[in-house]
């Protein structure tokens, strides 16, 4: 296929969804007609800088503006900042600036990443020979198992909590949620002070809380998070910032730490292979994404993976909360499925929730006049997955990556992870990695065990 004149011939495609266009095979594409340097920067909090250094063409300018544009899309929600530095082009930053100005195409971002880092959002242009210096920060993470620990897992679909004593879980439980579509915050703090108290029981003591949850978490503050998506600005602003802070002191003094359910998810596989070096996926509500570094610490990145753009397709679905398209979201999450399940020609009762959805194909799995179908549509997301790792490889250069969530769990998961590996071995030879999934109860309720050691 050709996509702005670039070439892109991948030998796979998803059986429902045959026009995707893998971000990882358009970048290598454009990347061998590339020839003039250029880094891309963008700055958070504390001076902190991820500096990225790279090529556009000089001459097919179209296609040069889409790469440098979802390259800043990637570097934003994956590493996090409120400045873009453009180093090297004049114009590629004047069209940066105007598309993700407070008015322009990804007015989204700039309103996020401000709110984000309390700062205002902006982008710079300056010579190659002026690129900034990267400053990178890391701190360690996890890995706590003494004492009596709570570990609280907040899904979109269903929240989770572990009862830990010296590392070994003595209680778990699921329970469906719908925080979601729920605008009341005091049901969203119910739920969560009830399953603390509860694991409490099942312990002579709390020593600390441990809480894996969707979104951005600064100081154990709520900075975004889609599980408060109906929640009103003002309710957000009086009750959610702070609902863990309040939800902990429901269960005592003891220490608290929040942090994004991606994190943990990576923390929760480099302590099962006792190695670093993860990414961690969790494919549930949403994507959420997350890294442990080769020395075991955690980087201060968003890892925010949901709205990294993982398809060129420029038909592809529209995420409704960004505005964009072609973002992980739609195809790593409960949202994947459901997308491919109407394709396929699945109807859903009037009212359903996602998570219901979610529950109706799986179940359809066991069907055999279903069972067809089905398969096809789990295939089809380890298609999309296997075209997807490596893309994600060349900005984190990972050991392992770790698969989590909901849609994971059962027979589809695993048709997913076959997939998957298959694509990445047959196009993607270059690349060496290792891919796991926990047995079946880890994939489910393993990040509220491992949010217990933080």
């Amino acid at each position: 296929m050709n996509f702005l004149g670039i070439e892109i011939t991948p030998k796979s495609t998803p059986i429902y969804d045959p026009g995707f266009i893998p971000m990882a095979l358009f970048n290598k594409a454009f990347l061998k007609e590339a020839k003039k340097p250029i880094a891309i920067c963008v700055e958070r909090g504390g001076g902190l800088r991820t500096v990225h250094h790279t090529f556009i063409t000089g001459t097919n300018k179209e296609a040069d503006r889409y790469y440098v544009e979802r390259m800043v899309k990637f570097l934003l929600w994956a590493r996090g900042g409120y400045k873009v530095i453009i180093c090297g082009d004049d114009d590629l930053a004047s069209f940066i600036n105007d598309a993700y100005s407070d008015k322009g195409k990804y007015a989204f971002d700039n309103a996020t990443m401000s709110r984000v880092y309390e700062q205002s959002f902006e982008v710079v242009s300056l010579p190659l020979s002026e690129t900034p210096q990267e400053n990178e920060a890391s701190r360690p993470v996890g890995g706590k198992t003494t004492g009596c620990r709570i570990g609280f897992d907040a899904g979109g679909s269903d929240r989770k909590v572990s009862a830990v004593i010296d590392g070994e879980a003595v209680f778990s439980e699921e329970v469906v949620w719908h925080p979601k579509i729920t605008p009341d915050p005091d049901y969203h703090f119910e739920g969560i002070v009830s399953a603390m108290k509860k694991a409490a029981s099942y312990m002579p003591r709390v020593d600390s809380i441990g809480v894996s949850s969707a979104g951005i978490y600064i100081n154990n503050r709520t900075m975004i998070a889609s599980l408060f998506l109906k929640v009103s600005p003002e309710d957000f602003e009086a009750k959610v910032k702070d609902i863990y802070i309040r939800a902990a002191k429901e269960i005592g003094d003891v220490p608290l730490a929040v942090v994004n359910d991606g994190d943990v998810t990576a923390l929760a596989g480099a302590m099962e292979f006792n190695d670093n070096n993860v990414l961690g996926l969790a494919f549930g509500t949403s994507e959420a994404g997350g890294f442990v570094d080769a020395n075991g610490h955690i980087k201060g990145w968003l890892n925010e993976l949901a709205f990294a753009p993982v398809d060129a397709n420029p038909e592809a679905m529209q995420d409704e909360w960004s505005g964009d398209i072609g973002c992980g979201v739609k195809y790593f999450s409960q949202d994947g499925v459901i997308k491919l399940a109407e394709k396929a020609g699945i109807t859903f009762a009037e009212g359903m929730s996602p998570g219901e959805k979610l529950k109706q194909v799986q179940d359809m799995m066991s069907k055999p006049e279903h069972r067809d179908m089905i398969t096809d549509i789990f295939r089809s997301i380890g298609c999309y997955l296997g075209h997807t790792l490596p893309y994600y490889w060349d900005m984190y250069g990972f050991k392992h990556v770790l698969l989590l969530g909901r849609v994971m769990s059962g027979e589809g998961g695993n048709i997913i992870l076959d997939v998957a590996k298959k694509i990445i071995a047959e196009e993607y030879g270059d690349y060496s990695f290792n891919i796991h999934t926990p047995d079946e109860k880890a994939r489910r309720v393993g990040q509220s065990v491992a949010a217990a050691s933080l």
